[in-house]
């Protein structure tokens, strides 16, 4: 697409001032443990060595239930929903790792108590599990056949010459989608209860019913085509995004009829350090035409996640690929507004969050501190609970690591006061939990 003259001026005034990240404090922490996995199919088979000796793959009819992509609010006040992305970190080693949501339950470790450990939840009513069992989750899947791709349990794309393990035949009879067919970076349900994912090989937008179940083909994003994308690999198109550059965040309005959809990284012609927000009609099933631009703080920088406030505000993160043990971390949240700019312009952006820098009066993370930093490679999950808080939780890569030491990196739970209100926040575990209940109880689980 064109660019507009005008934006080079205001992409330029669109780099924030740090007016809103004074104190913020960790008022909440919990931890889950590397290992934690749910059941079954085998997974891992075609997954790299882990580097620290550690939870080596592959992992014989278990499935880890990490690393985390985004976050809904959960069937209580409690309980969150996470969601898996692609696996092991590439498309041709995750074939065997199935696109999941589980309801997770943290006991926050606050000033007051708590344990800081994390638990399994029921899906539909949030309650406490022994571990993550079918209860918990649910899979995506294709069924019925309505994607329009190829998929691995159609042996169609990956595999099939007899050079890799064979992956489990559930995920063939079931038609369970995997890392190898999607990357699924976002989630959010809409208001007729159906959940949209936002990918990164397309990138797609995927539709699925509230039980998981794909319920039309693949949305692709016009003008624009990742290496992964269908038409690029049979020679119909040109990559004009880079690998792994697809939908990172992805917001849906309170009305539930808009999605902002947040490429990961830049449009091949877009300024360099701009990333392209496009506006999606849910009601329409198509895109409205309007494109935002998110102007990162550096152009090696990237973004973790989106999440809407209201109808124009949205929390997004920022960060680098450096961890406390390479490089000089760089993880921020930052308010973005879209009102009163044109389609084509740059989003107004103030910080939020240094998550470099929190207030830890209270040593609830165990360390001996009374600061504590958040140096993970990716955070891709944030959660407004209220006006002065925020959830945050990284994607801790499973089975590698380095984000605190040299090891196979934790998933920490962060509940942050923020130091200054944000206003207009609606806590999301009131309507919005009820409308998931109603949702998922209409529909049932869905396969696997």
């Amino acid at each position: 697409m064109r660019i507009p003259k005008p934006l080079v001026v205001a992409l330029a005034a669109a780099i924030s001032a740090p007016a809103m990240a004074a104190t913020n404090t960790l008022v909440g922490w919990a931890m889950m443990p590397a290992d934690t996995f749910s059941d079954g199919p085998t997974s891992g088979q075609m997954a790299n060595a882990n580097p620290y000796g550690t939870f080596a793959p592959p992992y014989e009819n278990r499935q880890p239930v990490q690393g985390f992509s985004a976050v809904l609010p959960g069937a209580d006040e409690n309980s969150f929903i996470f969601m898996t992305d692609n696996g092991f970190g590439g498309q041709t080693n995750s074939a065997d790792a199935l696109l999941r949501l589980y309801s997770v339950r943290p006991d926050f470790r606050t000033a007051s108590g708590g344990s800081g450990k994390v638990s399994a939840s029921d899906y539909l009513s949030g309650a406490p599990l022994a571990r993550f069992t079918h209860p918990s989750r649910l899979t995506l899947n294709d069924i019925n056949q309505k994607l329009e791709l190829p998929i691995q349990a159609d042996y169609r794309f990956y595999y099939n010459d007899g050079s890799k393990p064979r992956v489990d035949s559930a995920i063939d009879f079931g038609r369970l989608l995997t890392g190898a067919d999607l990357d699924v970076e976002s989630v959010r349900r809409d208001k007729n209860c159906a959940m949209w994912f936002g990918d990164e090989f397309g990138p797609y937008l995927v539709k699925t019913d509230a039980s998981g179940t794909v319920t039309r083909s693949a949305i692709s994003l016009p003008g624009v085509y990742a290496p992964q994308h269908a038409d690029v690999v049979a020679g119909r198109a040109t990559a004009n995004l880079g690998g792994s550059g697809g939908f990172e965040g992805m917001a849906i309005n309170p009305r539930g009829d808009r999605l902002y959809a947040l490429l990961e990284k830049s449009v091949n012609g877009d300024p360099a350090g701009t990333l392209r927000i496009n506006e999606f009609d849910i009601d329409q099933e198509r895109y409205s035409g309007k494109v935002f631009f998110y102007r990162l703080q550096a152009p090696e920088h990237a973004i973790g996640d989106m999440t809407a406030i209201d109808e124009t505000r949205f929390l997004v993160i920022e960060r680098n690929g450096a961890t406390a043990t390479n490089g000089t971390p760089f993880k921020k949240i930052y308010l973005i507004d879209i009102r009163g700019v044109a389609s084509g312009g740059a989003v107004h952006k103030t910080e939020v969050v240094d998550l470099m820098q929190l207030a830890d009066p209270d040593d609830l993370n165990g360390d001996g501190q009374r600061s504590v930093t958040f140096p993970y490679v990716t955070i891709e999950s944030v959660l407004p609970l209220d006006a002065r808080t925020l959830l945050v939780t990284n994607d801790n890569n499973f089975p590698y690591g380095g984000g605190r030491g040299l090891n196979a990196d934790v998933t920490e739970f962060l509940k942050i006061r923020l130091a200054k209100p944000i206003p207009g926040v609606r806590p999301p575990h009131l309507q919005q939990a009820r409308d998931a209940r109603r949702c998922e109880l209409s529909a049932g689980l869905g396969q696997g």
